[in-house]
């Protein structure tokens, strides 16, 4: 039984044998450019086959076009190569006209039927190299490429078979990695047509990109685009990757920043056409490398509202990049929906899997999202993170911020309780400073002894600014004890003369 392969993986870049006839002049040059000796031949639109090789072909036809019971194309490939073959054997008896439609169908049937390693075939791994697949492919595709050499090689071939083996021939050399002969042979099939349609100039443009001709890639998927768009329908997807693709690489010679405007441009369609989370990231970037911090902030801010983002560093940076633009409310939602929303992670040693927050409760992300909701005014729901953060965090930073926001709140006891836990996990810059927010805690609690200590501590500082800060906070401190025992004894005297 002949196998009859199905979609390879490497294949579907190519959109493989779209075998469209394409109709030009009654005459073509036959001889190459560069050989005026052999004489110019005459092909025809259509011809008439032989009688007996019109039976034969109507069989292989129909053995092509069967269907199974659900009405899907199910094609008897045995029965069409056993008959294509006898015609084969009786070659000498035919005119070049039907030997050219014989081969044009073997052709086809050698490529439907070649033995190609399929990996979704297998839940292994495929451990072949590149080259070893290009190898395989070359193999297998061998006889069909022979077959369609062999159209062309027939005087009396029409132009609707000769340029479809040409389009034919052409892609199964950029399958099997022949990409000069493949480019060679597509610029062939472009002088043979009439019309030269948007598809073939973006397999084109592939083609180019393989052999590193980045400005032939650009003009070729350039044309593409144009024609797609003059045909009215929506240009392919890998066109606009591949220009873009190319000129990242003339950046040099076109200049980074024109580069970088064309990139963007085709980006700017790609989020409009396509859609994806790949093209979001790659405008927002290009938007960062040129500066437009804003542009790049609503960029990403599109793809968060499309629930494309997935990764961590890309809440952060969109957090980061809307306090930037002093949107600090926006920021801490966007942290928290990182929070909320979960992926799967798959541990490396066990292979197990879990689920888990996109942002994680580490010290940095719990402090930005406190930080964002202390400048939205929205300390309530700050203290709580700053909380979590200290709680993990290895210095005592997290505790005095926390303190400094329970002082705002007039949450005295919980202020002088944070800031002396921060100086007890030490490793605090500007140590002095936060001796004398632990004092205007305790003065407002009306503690003006232990006020005074840490005023005192504050005053030992070498920065002449803190110690005076601290030495009028001395002086404060004990003007207003004084002043609240006057108060209390004038209260007490005014209670025992009532």
């Amino acid at each position: 039984m002949i196998k009859i392969i199905k979609k390879s993986k490497f294949l579907y870049l190519f959109a493989i044998l779209a075998f469209s006839f394409t109709y030009t002049s009654n005459t073509l040059q036959a001889q190459s450019s560069n050989d005026k000796s052999k004489k110019e031949i005459k092909y025809k639109k259509a011809r008439a086959l032989q009688s007996k090789t019109a039976k034969k072909m109507a069989k292989v036809y129909e053995a092509l076009e069967e269907v199974d019971e659900m009405g899907e194309p199910a094609p008897d490939m045995e029965t069409a190569v056993s008959i294509l073959t006898e015609l084969k054997s009786n070659f000498g008896n035919m005119k070049s006209y039907d030997r050219s439609v014989v081969w044009n169908a073997l052709g086809y049937a050698y490529y439907a039927t070649a033995d190609i390693k399929d990996p979704s075939d297998s839940n292994k791994k495929d451990e072949r190299t590149e080259e070893e697949k290009q190898s395989e492919l070359k193999i297998s595709y061998a006889p069909a490429i022979n077959a369609y050499r062999q159209v062309l090689a027939e005087p009396e071939s029409t132009i609707p078979i000769r340029t479809a083996a040409l389009y034919t021939l052409a892609q199964l050399s950029l399958v099997t990695g022949d990409f000069e002969k493949g480019i060679e042979t597509l610029l062939q099939w472009m002088d043979e047509v009439e019309t030269v349609t948007a598809q073939a100039w973006g397999l084109l443009g592939t083609a180019y990109y393989q052999v590193g001709n980045y400005k032939k890639v650009i003009s070729s998927n350039e044309k593409a685009i144009q024609l797609a768009e003059e045909e009215g329908y929506k240009p392919k997807e890998n066109w606009y990757n591949m220009l873009a693709a190319a000129i990242g690489e003339l950046k040099k010679d076109l200049g980074e920043k024109n580069a970088l405007l064309r990139q963007l441009e085709i980006y700017e369609i790609l989020v409009n056409l396509y859609p994806k989370k790949i093209y979001f990231i790659q405008l927002g970037g290009t938007y960062g490398q040129l500066g437009r911090e804003k542009d790049y902030m609503i960029t990403l801010k599109a793809a968060h509202a499309k629930d494309f983002l997935n990764k961590e560093g890309e809440y952060l940076a969109l957090a980061q990049l809307l306090l930037l633009n002093q949107n600090p409310y926006w920021a801490a939602q966007v942290l928290v929906s990182g929070q909320k929303k979960l992926i799967i992670n798959v541990d490396e040693k066990t292979k197990e899997e879990k689920l888990v927050p996109v942002v994680k409760d580490t010290e940095k992300n719990l402090k930005l999202l406190a930080d964002s909701w202390r400048m939205a005014q929205e300390i309530d729901k700050a203290i709580p993170v700053l909380e979590q953060a200290a709680k993990i965090s290895k210095d005592g930073k997290a505790f005095v911020l926390l303190g400094n926001l329970y002082l705002s709140e007039d949450k005295l006891d919980s202020a002088v309780d944070a800031i002396k836990k921060g100086l007890e996990k030490g490793k605090i810059t500007k140590v002095s400073q936060v001796y004398l927010t632990l004092g205007q805690a305790y003065f407002e609690l009306q503690e003006f002894e232990m006020a005074r200590k840490q005023f005192r501590v504050a005053a030992r500082d070498k920065d002449k600014k803190v110690k005076t800060q601290a030495n009028n906070w001395l002086k404060y401190t004990e003007n207003e004890e004084i002043r609240v025992k006057n108060l209390a004894l004038r209260r007490d005297y005014i209670q025992s003369q009532s």
